[in-house]
This record gives structure tokens, C-alpha cells and sequence, in this order.
């Protein structure tokens, strides 16, 4: 049964912590030191049992498996069915989910007791460096060299998207964390209301942009953009790859760099610059600057505002308030003008939605195999199916009927061709992602910083990680 009511040790942990009953001394944000669940490789239980093609890690069948899921656009059925799966093979899945992933998570890891698989994801997401730092969590090569769920003649490793193993690895070769959606992040919109209402296609240049915004607000009241101000790094979404667009690549490569006067670079201004004109206009909807990611998606489905920055979650995360007849479609970046480095389509996608192993996993054997199981083609085109998203499994959409939200997002793949980009720097130093990045681009469009001012900020919070000795870089 997915959610078993065998109680081992961990669980007796977990249930005391709960109560009040075990205290954890010592035990604050993640920033501070998370030592106490150390030890690397050599911790954790490795699996009892023979490894072979069908049992690579030497899964006990008789040992449960604890696996918790953020509950977050994805929600937590598709891991519910990969339970099921696993649980035909081995032992029961105790399966549970939470939007609270560091504030539940880091006790346990410090405490030695932690779930066996953790999908480290959300606002609350644990920092990988910090983990990976502490010796934390486990290295997944072993998955990735693994025989995969449905041919043990094929590893895992080339059943997967280029770039997925890569985006765990921090400097070497080890990659801690499976990313294991394909996210686009880019700009969405209702076709419906942008070109039947309006009669207008999806505007390239910032001229253009521009007067289609102005168009929908005199024609329609419909502001052009809103955006989730609560987590006003989402506007990153669609600014990054301007970027790379405006100047190239290399822009977001002197960022992931933390080199000096990155992101003062003429285009990075420049692109905050056009930002700002948006806010300056009033072209930006009332009240943005003060809600979350659900709000601003919520309003934005129901008409209020033309564009909205966000990654391919948002077909699924808001179906409950999309219209059928809204026509959702996502596309890259509007650029400048003529004179970008890069063509239109430049897109910024890249595997998302991390999960981990911790290194001191009572039953690490079992939380290795859960996600060998989730990379099977079965759970991987469920998970599309289910959440309409595409996961880093190659081909498991194939033949797939799609929400038109993801045939679009396919369609930008496409479209986008090499002029793709995956910035590293928000897994590398999230801190200056969310805190720093995200917090300068609100502050400019509620006003209170102007596009010269939020990058001078941004670029001294790089300064100062760059400076400091403490911060592990990765080049």
C-alpha cells in the first residue's frame, strides 16, 4: 500500500520530532551549518541484497521506502503511480507531500533520519551547494550508470535529455540531483484574446511589444503584463534569455562566472531598461508588485493582463482557472530590435524540478531505484500525461495527445534550435538568484529602484560571492 502503516525507527523519529518530544539542538536555516547528517557515500544503507541487471542497487524487497514529493504545480498523483509500480518489484512507499520542504526536510537531514528520496523543489527549496557541501546527499551516478526501468541493456544515462546528468554536477563529475522535468520558461498568453480580441501577433521587437500593450489597455482594459511580485524572480523567465538574445550567450555565461560588471553589460541594462519602461508606462497590471504565483496567474487567466513570465508548470498549476476556449501558448523572449545578437526564438529550457537521495537514507538502495522507476517511460508519460509537462525522459511524449500550453512549448523547442540557454547560477548561488536577482527586478518594477540602480544591486551581491572564500565556485 502507497502509504504504509509500518513504523520503523525513522518513523518513531519523525513522529516525536513532530510532537515536540525529540529535540533537534542547533537546528536553524539552511544557510547556517547542516553538519550533523554528514558522511557522504559512506553512509546511508547501500542495499542487502545482490546487485544485479533487474536489482542494480541490491534493493531489500522486505525494507519500506519513505519518499516525499513537493506539493507544489505538479502536485503528488504521478509519484502515487510510480509508487504503485515500485511496489509491484519491492517493499511498501511511504508517500508524502508538503510545499514546507527545508523547514521539514533540514531537521531530519541534520538529525541523521531522513526520507530515502526528497523532490527538493519550491520556494523552500534546500540549497544543493550547502547539501552537497555537508556531504548531505549521495551522488547519482550510480543511477545514471544504472540498466534502465524497461532495458537492462540500455543505461539510464542515454535514455535521458542531454543535459540532465550535467545539471546535478557542481565542478566534477559527481551529479547530485536528478532534474526530472524539461521546463520552457518564457512568456505566456492566451492566443484567443492576443489574436482574435486584438488582431495582433506576438510581438519581436520592444517597439512592437510595446504598442501591442498599449493597444490591449486602450482597446480592452487589459493591462500587457502581470507577474508573481512575491517571487519576483519569475520575471527572470522571460529577462535572461532577452538577454542572451540582446548580447548574446556570453552574457549569461560572465553571469554564471560571477565575473566582474556582468550584469552591467550594455544588454543587461538594456533589458531591465525595457522592463522598467513597462512599469513607467502603466502598461503593468495594479497590485502585481504585492501578490504570489498563484494570484498573478489567476488574474492574468482570467483576462486582466495580455503577458505573463513563467515556466511550463503554469498549464497545470492553473487549470483549475484557464478557460478552455483561452489558447494558451508560450514563446521566447520579444527582443530589442534588429540589431540582437541572437535570432528570434532564443529560449531559456532546461531540466527542472530536482530530487535527491540523502546520503544517510536508512534505505538509499530503495530511494535510488524509486527514481530509476520514475525514469521508466511508463511513469515518465504518465507524468506528462498527468501534469502536462515534459520530463527529461527522451521520447515519452511521443504520440502523446498534448495540452496546447506544451505543444506550444515543443514548438518553441523546435523553433529555438541551438539558441538555447540554461543558466547555472541559480543552482550554483541561490541565494543571489532569489534573494539579491529577484528581489532588485521587484523592487524596479514596483518603482522603488530604477533599471541602473537593480543592476548596480545585483551586481554587488555577485561581487561580494565572488569575494567570499566560504562560497564554493563553479566554473
Amino acid at each position: 500500500m502507497t502509504s504504509s502503516s509500518h513504523v520503523n525507527r525513522r518513523t518513531l523519529i519523525r513522529r516525536s520530532a513532530a510532537a515536540g518530544i525529540l529535540a533537534v539542538p542547533g537546528v536553524g536555516v539552511l544557510s547556517a551549518c547542516a553538519s550533523g547528517g554528514g558522511g557522504g557515500d559512506d553512509g546511508g544503507q547501500g542495499g542487502a541484497e545482490e546487485k544485479t541487471a533487474e536489482n542494480p542497487f541490491g534493493v531489500d524487497p522486505d525494507a519500506d521506502v519513505e519518499v516525499v514529493i513537493f506539493d507544489g504545480g505538479f502536485g503528488d498523483e504521478y509519484a502515487r503511480d510510480t509508487a504503485k509500480l515500485y511496489e509491484e518489484r519491492w517493499g511498501d512507499v511511504e508517500l508524502s507531500s508538503t510545499q514546507e520542504i527545508s523547514q521539514l526536510m533540514q531537521p531530519r537531514l541534520v538529525a541523521g533520519s531522513p526520507p530515502d528520496m526528497i523532490n527538493n523543489s519550491g520556494a523552500h527549496q534546500m540549497p544543493h551547494p550547502t547539501l552537497i557541501k555537508d556531504g548531505q546527499i549521495a551522488d547519482l551516478t550510480e543511477l545514471f550508470d544504472a540498466p534502465s526501468w524497461d532495458d537492462p541493456d540500455v543505461p539510464v544515462r542515454d535514455t535521458l535529455v542531454p543535459g540532465t546528468v550535467e545539471a546535478g554536477q557542481y565542478g566534477g563529475q559527481e551529479s547530485y540531483h536528478l532534474n526530472y522535468t524539461f521546463t520552457v520558461h518564457g512568456t505566456w498568453y492566451s492566443r484567443k484574446l492576443l489574436h482574435d480580441v486584438l488582431e495582433e501577433e506576438y510581438p519581436e521587437t520592444w517597439d512592437e511589444m510595446i504598442r501591442v500593450c498599449e493597444k490591449a489597455k486602450r482597446q480592452e482594459d487589459v493591462y500587457g503584463w502581470t507577474y508573481a511580485g512575491q517571487h519576483a524572480r519569475y520575471l527572470s523567465f522571460t529577462m535572461l534569455p532577452m538577454m542572451a538574445k540582446v548580447g548574446g550567450a556570453e552574457v549569461i555565461e560572465a553571469i554564471d562566472r560571477l565575473e566582474p560588471n556582468a550584469w552591467k553589460h550594455d544588454a543587461v541594462v538594456a533589458v531591465f531598461q525595457a522592463f522598467e519602461e513597462i512599469a513607467a508606462r502603466g502598461l503593468l497590471l495594479p497590485g502585481s508588485p504585492g501578490i504570489d504565483h498563484t494570484d498573478s496567474q489567476t488574474e492574468w487567466a482570467l483576462g486582466k493582463a495580455l503577458f505573463l513570465p513563467c515556466g511550463s508548470w503554469v498549464e497545470n498549476e492553473s487549470r483549475e482557472v484557464i478557460p478552455e476556449d483561452f489558447e494558451l501558448a508560450v514563446k521566447a523572449p520579444t527582443g530589442l530590435d534588429s540589431s540582437d545578437a541572437l535570432p528570434f526564438g532564443t529560449l531559456y529550457a532546461v531540466a527542472g524540478e530536482p530530487f535527491i537521495v540523502p546520503a544517510q537514507a536508512a534505505n538509499r538502495a530503495g530511494g535510488m531505484e524509486f527514481l530509476r522507476a520514475m525514469l521508466g517511460r511508463d511513469s515518465a508519460r504518465n507524468f506528462t500525461e498527468k501534469v502536462a509537462s515534459l520530463t527529461c525522459v527522451q521520447g515519452a511524449a511521443d504520440g502523446l495527445s498534448l495540452p496546447p500550453g506544451l505543444t506550444t512549448a515543443q514548438e518553441a523547442i523546435e523553433a529555438a534550435g541551438e539558441h538555447i540557454i540554461a543558466p547555472r547560477f541559480r543552482d550554483w548561488y541561490a541565494e543571489l538568484f532569489i534573494d539579491h536577482m529577484g528581489v532588485a527586478m521587484g523592487r524596479m518594477m514596483a518603482g522603488d529602484l530604477t533599471a541602473e540602480q537593480a543592476t548596480d544591486q545585483i551586481q554587488q551581491a555577485a561581487d561580494a560571492v565572488a569575494a567570499d572564500d566560504s562560497v564554493v565556485k563553479y566554473l
